[in-house]
């Protein structure tokens, strides 16, 4: 195996020379560094990872800790986050929770035997071991989207700027029949959106029965089936409000399966605008969340905790954006 010491021989430099090429701590001439990566090329030294996370106590990776692939609204999210933190110079090791509590837990364990220099998490609906786990280890961790514990830097959207927003778009059309499909119970998303949807409502002097507000959606098929029921109410809701995309597609199939069409015989919109927004016909009225920069904003704050940690913690909320289309009307 090719050594550093005859790394500095090929470049006719020191051996601590060629440490500070290699591991950047301390300032190198550009004729010098340029020697030494020539000599790294030409005999094909590798570098011994462990040795040198070891020594300088970093070893240059984060973890991600999220639903990748059950919920395809983090994918914007997560490239947001590699791109930011590879510009860095880090790698991202990405882990998917499916959601589920326990296998949470059990990857923030492995990254942290693993010696990750922080993590960024997506927290699940019952987050508490996972989180007490990241504090008393005191790991430099982020949370992203899903703001629920404040020991802990977050970045996510203004959750109740959104519903506001969706809800003072429905009572300009004189909807005040509204109901709204919410996403898993316990995920700090749908306890901010329950709330921030009684508030705006009552704000505008509607009042809103128990039966328009469908909780505990955990995938399209629940969706669909809390749509059909809220379809079926003896006076329905005249608009539906999707809280999260899976609800949204449950919506749709529901009013479809009904030959109802959108918006003649009920309105709906949404949070989470995605590419696919323009193909259905007809096009959805959506909030916009800002993916790319909650995902840039959480690789910034973490790699900021990670450089100190003793640093104040940040809570950012984003603002998201209305996009109108035609699926909402007037109210009948």
């Amino acid at each position: 195996m090719t050594t550093i010491s005859e790394v500095a021989k090929a470049a006719g430099v020191s051996v601590s020379t060629v440490s500070h090429v290699l591991n950047k701590t301390r300032y190198v001439s550009p004729e010098k560094a340029k020697l030494v990566m020539e000599a790294v090329d030409e005999i094909g030294y590798i570098p011994n990872a462990v040795a040198r996370s070891l020594k300088l106590s970093s070893t240059g990776t984060v973890g991600l800790v999220i639903s990748a692939i059950s919920n395809p609204y983090f994918s914007d999210i997560i490239c947001a986050i590699e791109a930011e933190c590879s510009k860095r110079g880090l790698i991202v090791f990405l882990c998917d929770t499916q959601d589920d509590p326990d296998r949470e837990l059990e990857l923030i364990r492995h990254l942290h035997q693993r010696r990750v220099d922080g993590i960024i998490l997506a927290a699940s609906g019952a987050p508490k071991k996972s989180l007490d786990y990241l504090f008393e280890c005191d790991v430099p961790c982020v949370l992203v989207d899903r703001l629920s514990d404040n020991r802990f830097d977050q970045v996510g959207t203004d959750n109740t700027a959104a519903i506001r927003m969706l809800v003072d778009h429905l009572v300009t059309l004189h909807h005040q029949r509204v109901g709204i499909i919410l996403g898993q119970p316990g995920f700090a998303t749908t306890v901010e959106r329950t709330e921030a949807f009684r508030a705006a409502m009552a704000e505008k002097g509607i009042e809103v029965p128990h039966a328009f507000i469908s909780n505990g959606n955990r995938s399209t098929a629940d969706a669909t089936a809390s749509t059909h029921h809220l379809l079926e109410l003896k006076e329905p809701p005249t608009a539906i409000l999707a809280s999260n995309n899976l609800a949204m597609i449950g919506a749709m199939r529901a009013v479809r399966e009904r030959g109802l069409r959108v918006p003649a015989d009920i309105s709906v919109l949404g949070i989470d605008d995605f590419e696919w927004a323009d193909y259905f016909e007809p096009r959805l009225t959506l909030m916009a969340q800002p993916c790319d920069e909650i995902g840039r904003k959480a690789a910034d704050l973490l790699i900021a905790r990670i450089g100190n940690k003793h640093r104040p913690r940040e809570t950012v909320r984003l603002s998201p954006v209305l996009r109108v289309r035609e699926s909402c009307g007037e109210a009948a």
